[in-house]
């Protein structure tokens, strides 16, 4: 890939692609992580006298035009202010207003389009409308590595028209994952949370090939208790990948792989703030009715001793609900864990993972946060992503 500092900017039209997909209440950003992480590019942009049209796109649109819940408005104010300066946002993506107002922008002036997935050739790659917003621009640079596993227009249609660079954020984003996954320091601990092992079979069958320690949580370790013959009670569970859990657990077994399942469980019969909490141990089971929701005290000593050894530690997904206090401690005492051990390198993937790390406290403490979720999972499955393939051509 070429990087941005490649690249001669002075006075030329750079179309930016972010990932400001990022929480949003009541007309306020609530969670600037995304944001903050792709300041470098843009300040070394302004810095060099750049004209700079940023593109993002906000939660899951129609595709049908202007819907006022995902408006990249609020967004657009946040960035100003972090930027100490204006951030205009237009009221179209392609249009004579837009034209009209890329062509008005000062060198060093910063301009946002509306959401691109307002427009449903956005995320069908449609060749017409990447070519539209390639026309607004001289140079392209992709800094939207937590999108670069999307084939949309505003990712790969617009490298066909336009010179394509990388920013700082992608090149830091893959440089991090690639040492990791190429040259980890040993011990090697891996800690997964999330809520289905479908969503990360092919994730924990790559870890398995590289990792010492596998660190199982969050509820899609339920179908691993089932395959071992636990009762799970009322827990989240998914039947279909029972067998392929058994192979896993037995693929860690032949390579020596130390794969950790909780031992017992913070529980209750619903989610939710007021629940009635239980503590049971796995090997007696829970009862039916009874959900698991966070891990127990006696796992949280056998995963903390397990992370402070590590020299390498990725972690991926909470432990429980971590949003709901009665099931917190768990997700709170991995992130101490994690931030703590000041001899590894650290890495956080996943936004529920920024977000309990940024809940605690700790997010300064860690070597690398990862603004990639779905991204940062197909990185580690093998795959190739289309954001950064195109950027290689």
């Amino acid at each position: 890939m070429k990087l941005v500092n490649e690249a001669e900017l002075a006075g030329k039209r750079v179309l930016l692609r972010v990932d400001f997909n990022v929480p949003v209440a009541e007309g306020r950003v609530t969670d600037d992580t995304r944001i903050r992480a792709v300041l470098p590019t843009i300040r070394y942009l302004i810095d060099n006298r750049a004209r700079i049209i940023v593109i993002a796109h906000q939660g899951r649109p129609k595709g049908e035009g202007f819907e006022r819940k995902y408006t990249l408005a609020p967004i657009a104010y946040a960035l100003g202010k972090l930027l100490h300066q204006d951030v205009r946002l237009t009221h179209d993506i392609l249009g004579k207003q837009t034209t009209a107002d890329v062509e008005a922008l000062p060198d060093g002036g910063v301009l946002m389009l509306e959401n691109l997935r307002f427009d449903a050739g956005e995320k069908k790659n449609d060749p017409a409308f990447a070519q539209g917003l390639a026309s607004l621009a001289d140079i392209f640079v992709n800094d939207a590595f937590a999108a670069a596993h999307r084939a949309h227009a505003s990712i790969t249609g617009v490298t066909e028209y336009l010179p394509a660079y990388a920013g700082y954020l992608m090149n830091k984003e893959l440089g991090a994952f690639g040492r990791m996954l190429a040259q980890p320091a040993h011990p090697f601990v891996a800690i997964l949370g999330g809520s289905k092992v479908s969503d990360k079979i092919k994730v924990i069958d790559k870890l398995i090939d590289i990792v010492d320690v596998l660190i199982i949580s969050g509820a899609m370790c339920f179908t691993f208790l089932l395959a071992q013959g636990y009762s799970i009670g009322a827990s989240l569970r998914e039947d279909d990948w029972v067998e392929p859990a058994k192979d896993l657990l037995k693929k860690a077994e032949a390579r020596g792989v130390q794969l950790l399942l909780p031992m017992d469980f913070v529980t209750a019969d619903k989610i939710s703030a007021d629940a009635e909490t239980a503590i049971y141990r796995i090997k007696d089971g829970i009862p039916e009715g009874r959900m698991g929701l966070d891990i127990g005290s006696a796992t949280c000593d056998v995963y903390r001793q397990a992370i402070a050894e590590g020299r390498t530690v990725f972690w991926n997904g909470p432990m429980g609900v971590f949003e709901l206090e009665p099931f917190a401690n768990g997700t709170r005492q991995i992130a101490t864990a994690v931030a703590t051990n000041s001899r590894a390198v650290t890495i956080i993937g996943g936004g529920d993972s920024i977000a309990a790390i940024n809940k605690f406290g700790y997010n300064d403490l860690v070597t690398f946060i990862s603004t990639g979720g779905g991204a940062a999972l197909e990185l580690l499955e093998g795959a190739t992503l289309p954001g950064v393939a195109a950027l290689e051509k």
